[in-house]
């Protein structure tokens, strides 16, 4: 496995330990088996975007903490130059760039989303998170999947939904897809 992901899991691991919760706890709330669980913290088991969204949730820190090790600072402005933004490569079919990594106590996480083709008779594994999620196309033609349903969008198009309904995308028509994404938490 590598560097990137022993890293994540021994901060995973590490913050879960000084918020006193147990592997039981944490793995019920993130909706994974024990073992599954405890394969992610022993950097055994790569895990998608999503997961990491759910555990830093769980712990009560941002994102940016478990993926970096460093947390977030500032709190009136955070300004991110054109091809920036704090690179996030869980799968190799998507690219992330979290546009928002240096400011503290987001109510929203943005990314730039870029997802590579893949053949189109291939369903990808679909993940979800808790809250809510807007995505909105800037290039390309990209298949959404959201529970059973599948949409279809093309730049300028845009999609709001419930993010705890599993859910990925593909992009379609052998070219790469790009789009804005917006995850922002549970609002209940």
């Amino acid at each position: 496995m590598s560097e990137m992901l022993m890293e994540i899991a021994q901060r995973m691991r590490s913050l879960r330990t000084l918020e006193d919760i147990t592997l039981e706890e944490i793995a019920e709330r993130c909706d994974v088996s024990v073992d599954e669980y405890r394969e992610y913290e022993a950097g055994t088991k790569d895990f998608s975007f999503s997961f990491i969204h759910n555990v830093a949730k769980v712990l009560g820190v941002d994102v940016v903490d478990i993926l970096t090790g460093d947390s977030p600072k500032l709190s009136n402005v955070s300004v991110v130059r054109h091809g920036q933004g704090l690179k996030i490569n869980r799968r190799n079919a998507y690219d992330y760039r979290h546009l928002a990594y240096t400011f503290k106590g987001k109510m929203a996480d943005p990314f730039l989303v870029t997802v590579a083709p893949a053949p189109e008779s291939d369903r990808p594994t679909l993940h979800e998170h808790s809250g809510q999620e807007f995505n909105y196309m800037l290039e390309g033609t990209m298949a959404l999947y959201v529970g059973e349903a599948v949409y279809i969008l093309e730049a300028g198009d845009s999609i709001y939904f419930n993010s705890s309904v599993p859910h990925a995308m593909r992009a379609m028509n052998g070219q790469n897809a790009r789009f804005l994404a917006v995850v922002m938490g549970q609002t209940d």
